[in-house]
Parts: C-alpha cells; sequence; structure tokens
C-alpha cells in the first residue's frame, strides 16, 4: 500500500478509527483482518446491487473487486456492501410491480444507513437495475460524501429469426402470441434466446437512460456507462473510479459540487436526445430534491421540448446500447449536443474537470447511423415530451421517439388496475380507437406506481400501437412504445381528474402542442368530483403501506422525504 497520509481530522472515519475511546470500534475491524495502516487510511463505501434475482445485477460482484483494487492503490480501505434491488423485468405485469418504484427509496435510505451507521468517509456505488441507478446516485448527493458512480452495463443482444432482440421483444411476443401471430414454439424461443448474457436491459430503456444520466450529471468517470456488462474491459473503469475516489477525498470535491440546477439540466438534455425512459421525469426530481433544488416535472418537460432527437435507440429506434457503445457511446452524444450549443459545458465533474475538458478530444464519428448530428436530428422534439390540461393540471409524460403521428382522440375505456387492463387487451375486448384509462396506479394510489410494459407490449404485439392510447397516473417502463402517457397528476387517489372519468368520456391528447384533456366542463367535472369518494387499497401494513403514507406526488419526483430543504447537517460534516 503507498504511504498516502491522509489528514482523517475532518473525515467520518475518525469517529470509529482515531484514539482510545475507538478501541472497541478498531477492535471490530482488527477481527476482520484489516491492519494498523488500513484502519489509519480513509474509509471507502463499495456498495453493490449485487444479487441473483436477475441479468442486471449478476456481474456486479465482480466489478466491486475491481473497485476496491483502485482503492487500495490510491492508499484508501474499501469496505464492501450491498443493497436490494427489485427488477422491474420479472416483478412487472403482477403485484410485485408496486415493489419497484418503492426499491429506489430504500436502496438510497439503506445505503445511508450503512455509511452513517460505519462512518466511512467515500462511497463507490455500483448498479444495475432501473431503481438502483437513481437510488444510488440520491444516496450519494444524500450524504454528500465524495462519491462515484458506476453503471455495471447493459446486456448484449440476443438474436432472434435474424434480428438483434432484447427483452421488449419477449414482452411484445407475448401479444403477437395472443393475437395468434406467433406460435407457442416461437415463444418459447425468443424467451430463450433474448437475454444472452448477465447486464441490464439492452435498449434505451430505464437502465441505459439513467446510465447515462450519470456521465451527464458528471457523477460518472467519462464513458464508464457503455461498455457492456460481460466486458472485462468495464473493469478498467471501476479499478480508475477506486483510484479516482481517493483523489477526490484529497481534494475534497463533492456531489453536490457536482449536481448543480446546471448539471441537472444536461442530464434532462441528454435524455431527450437519446430518447429516454418517462422514468427521468421522476428520478431527476427525486435527485434534486436531496440537494435541495427545485427541478420537477415541469422543468424536465420544458427541457424536453427545445432539444433535438439525436440517437435512434430502441424501443423507438433501430439499435440496441451495446451499438451505441460501439460508436463511443454517450462522450460522443454529449459531444454533439455541447458542440450545438444545448450542453453546459463548466460543469464540474467527478474527474475533477468539467464537461468541456473531459469531451476536448472526442470527435464524432462519421459513416455510422446510431447517431445523428443535431443540425440534423430525428426530430426538433426530444423523444420524451410533457403534456398538461384540465385532465393533467399538475402534468403528465410521453415517449414520442420513433412516433408518426402525435394527435390521438377517442373514448375512454376505464380500469382500475392493470390486470384488468391486461386481461382485456390479451383477450381483445378493447376496441380500436378506445384510450384505454388505467387508474388507481399512482404513488400512494397504487401505492408503488406500478410501470405497465405487459399492458402495452401487449398493445403494440397486437399490432394496435398506433390504434389505441393509454393513460395512468401510473408509469411505463423505458422499453415502452406507442401512444402511452403516464404519471397523470394528479392522481387518482387524491381525487385528480382521471379518477373522475367514466367510460366514454371523450379524451384529447395533442403531443404537438403538449396538451392532455377530457371533453367535460369545468361545472360537470366539479359535480363528479363532489360525488367522488376515495378508495382503500389492499396495502393496509408494511413497507409498501409506510410508503404510501409519506409519498409525494409524481410530478415532484415521488419522495418520501424533504430532502435538503429541511436539513439542518450534512452527514459528510459531521
Amino acid at each position: 500500500m503507498p504511504a498516502v497520509k491522509f489528514d482523517k481530522s475532518k473525515l467520518p472515519s475518525r469517529h470509529t478509527t482515531v484514539g482510545p475511546t475507538s478501541a472497541a470500534h478498531r477492535a471490530m475491524l482488527y477481527a476482520m483482518g484489516l491492519t494498523e495502516q488500513e484502519i489509519a487510511a480513509p474509509l471507502v463505501g463499495v456498495v453493490t446491487t449485487w444479487n441473483e434475482a436477475a441479468p442486471c445485477n449478476i456481474t456486479l460482484s465482480r466489478q466491486a473487486q475491481a473497485v476496491k483494487k483502485g482503492v487500495k492503490a490510491g492508499g484508501g480501505t474499501p469496505r464492501e456492501f450491498t443493497t436490494i434491488t427489485v427488477t422491474d423485468g420479472i416483478a412487472m405485469g403482477h403485484q410485485g410491480m408496486k415493489s419497484s418504484l418503492v426499491s429506489r427509496e430504500v436502496i438510497a435510505d439503506s445505503t445511508e444507513l450503512t455509511v452513517r451507521g460505519h462512518c466511512y468517509d467515500a462511497l463507490v456505488g455500483l448498479a444495475g437495475c432501473d431503481k438502483s441507478l437513481p437510488g444510488l446516485m440520491m444516496a450519494m448527493v444524500r450524504l454528500n460524501v465524495p462519491s462515484i458512480f458506476i453503471y455495471g452495463g447493459t446486456i448484449l443482444p440476443g438474436k432472434f429469426q435474424g434480428k438483434d432482440v432484447t427483452i421488449v421483444d419477449v414482452f411484445e411476443g407475448v401479444g403477437k402470441h395472443a393475437a395468434k401471430k406467433m406460435s407457442d414454439d416461437e415463444l418459447k424461443l425468443l424467451e430463450q434466446s433474448a437475454l444472452p448474457t448477465g447486464g441490464s436491459c439492452g435498449g434505451q430503456y430505464t437502465a441505459n437512460t439513467m446510465a447515462c444520466v450519470s456521465e451527464a450529471l458528471g457523477l460518472a468517470l467519462p464513458g464508464s456507462a457503455g461498455t457492456p456488462a460481460p466486458y472485462e474491459s468495464r473493469d478498467r473503469y471501476c479499478e480508475q473510479a477506486g483510484e479516482q475516489i481517493m483523489n477526490l477525498i484529497k481534494s475534497n470535491l463533492r456531489p453536490r459540487d457536482i449536481v448543480t440546477r446546471k448539471a441537472l439540466e444536461n442530464a434532462a438534455i441528454v435524455v431527450a436526445a437519446t430518447g429516454g425512459s418517462t422514468n427521468a421525469g421522476l428520478h431527476l426530481p427525486a435527485i434534486a430534491n436531496e440537494c435541495g433544488i427545485d427541478f420537477d416535472l415541469d422543468d424536465v418537460c420544458a427541457i424536453f421540448r427545445k432539444t433535438p432527437y439525436i440517437a435512434d435507440l430502441m424501443p423507438g429506434g433501430k439499435y440496441t446500447a451495446a451499438d451505441l457503445y460501439g460508436v463511443g457511446g454517450i462522450p460522443i452524444v454529449m459531444k454533439e449536443l455541447l458542440d450545438a450549443g444545448y450542453l453546459h459545458g463548466d460543469c464540474i465533474t467527478v474527474t475533477g474537470k468539467t464537461i468541456t475538458q473531459n469531451l476536448k478530444n472526442v470527435k464524432f464519428p462519421e459513416n455510422q447511423k446510431v447517431i445523428y448530428r443535431a443540425k440534423n436530428a430525428l426530430s426538433k422534439t426530444g423523444g420524451v415530451v410533457g403534456l398538461k390540461g384540465n385532465l393533467a393540471p399538475d402534468g403528465a409524460i410521453v415517449k414520442v421517439a420513433g412516433m408518426k403521428n402525435l394527435k390521438f382522440s377517442g373514448p375512454a375505456r376505464v380500469f382500475e388496475r392493470e390486470e384488468d387492463a391486461l386481461t382485456a387487451v390479451l383477450t381483445q375486448k378493447v376496441k380500436l380507437g378506445d384510450v384505454i384509462v388505467i387508474r388507481y396506479e399512482g404513488p400512494k394510489g397504487g401505492p408503488g406506481m406500478r410501470e405497465m410494459l405487459s399492458t402495452t407490449s401487449a398493445i403494440y404485439g397486437q399490432g394496435w400501437g398506433d390504434k389505441v392510447a393509454l393513460i395512468t397516473d401510473g408509469r411505463f417502463s423505458g422499453g415502452t412504445r406507442g401512444f402511452c402517457i403516464g404519471h397523470v397528476g394528479p392522481e387518482a387517489a387524491v381525487g385528480g381528474p382521471i379518477g373522475l372519468l367514466k367510460n366514454g368520456d371523450i379524451i384529447d391528447i395533442d403531443a404537438e402542442k403538449g396538451t392532455l384533456d377530457v371533453r367535460l366542463s369545468k361545472a360537470e367535472l366539479e359535480k363528479r368530483r363532489k360525488a367522488w369518494k376515495p378508495r382503500t387499497h389492499d396495502y393496509q401494513s408494511g413497507t409498501i403501506w409506510k410508503y404510501a403514507q409519506t409519498v409525494g406526488p409524481a410530478s415532484k419526483g415521488a419522495v418520501t422525504q424533504p430532502g435538503a430543504h429541511a436539513e439542518t447537517h450534512v452527514y459528510a460534516d459531521i
């Protein structure tokens, strides 16, 4: 170990490693084989969401060992720990999905408690599945110790009938099978071939979207988000992150120095430019909340409206996350946006340099079709847009990447939960031209704000992608495509207009103007509001009940605590 001296007088670990009163604490560390020199060094938490629940997380333990190697090389002492994940690909389409968004808060909270309880001086976090990425980033900003985020990496695409496929193709295959467009044998072959490696879902779905966010915010090393999970070259980034975290301790560069309003705007710009997941409209406000910055769905959508869509990625486009890596990854997207005047280049990052400095030597690759020049964008408006109107006074969000028709009107077909809507779609009891309404699926009403990928994929798999629309106070997977509007607020459970709809009400959607309305007068809506009664859900105890008591609106990030606005101290300064 290098003979590097760190002044512990202002580091949190002084409370457990320095002086006679810490003798018992040191005894616990000696019991795990640490030396006197290791105990005297800064303690760096290395947190992963490793588990055997899904391929998204399966490579994280390997990558954590590379981080620990880097920490040791930089003169620190790594302390590895894990936290939970709930994997949407398995939780989807049933009651298990109510756990998904709740897990984001548990990940952030449990990471905070581990770091606080053991007085770690810095944090390197590795995550794979959707909610684990924002969960760890939220914890980093909340604790405000020097931190670096590492994405576990995308899965490689599978092959089916000569085409690249991802998990979304399997979900859509269920719809094709229900419509007699795919045989039992074909569906079985698809499910067995779609996911050939470890790693997170392979399109520009939520995990890859939030991986892009980590680079755009400046919390991740440039280029680290792109390398696929199976590639051992990922370990180089992990080792570098371990070494760099020690430099951040020396310089005292902290997450709140990095995650500024400009950085959040950069993140929203990159989401829009890549046709990313609508879930970014939840996670960016939640990260902002941790550092006391007001940055809600309106702010996110305002950026989406003025950002060009330049990366032709699934589900709206043609290419996978591995294809994006093959042409240079997120640095190429960011460099093009920077040169075109969209990004704030002066934002500092975990390298200690600004975005402009990080991207100085990045060159746009010619002779490829994954990323377009901003001047030749796929569309002038980002791949995700916000909507408002008398049906969504607090806003809603829709992914328009790859869509040709941005307007839709039709009669409401109302369902009180996703399962009933999915059954109606699979049994073809929905009429073409309908606007499917799934309500009481918001943060409080679900509880847990489920994603609707099973239903939207069934719609698309049956060939109805442009023939029906769907609106919900729940949310959608990053893999959703078609006219699907989520985050409708206020949610039904608190008396929002979506809870007042009846079958046959005519709904008008205009993603060009950014409007979502129902053809009802104010008087009629008020009459229905007076007659409305709250519904009782089935979660009257346990973690999901606890979540429902504290969660706020989706437009503010569906957070469960007041964040930096109300804090009286910052952990890093204890």
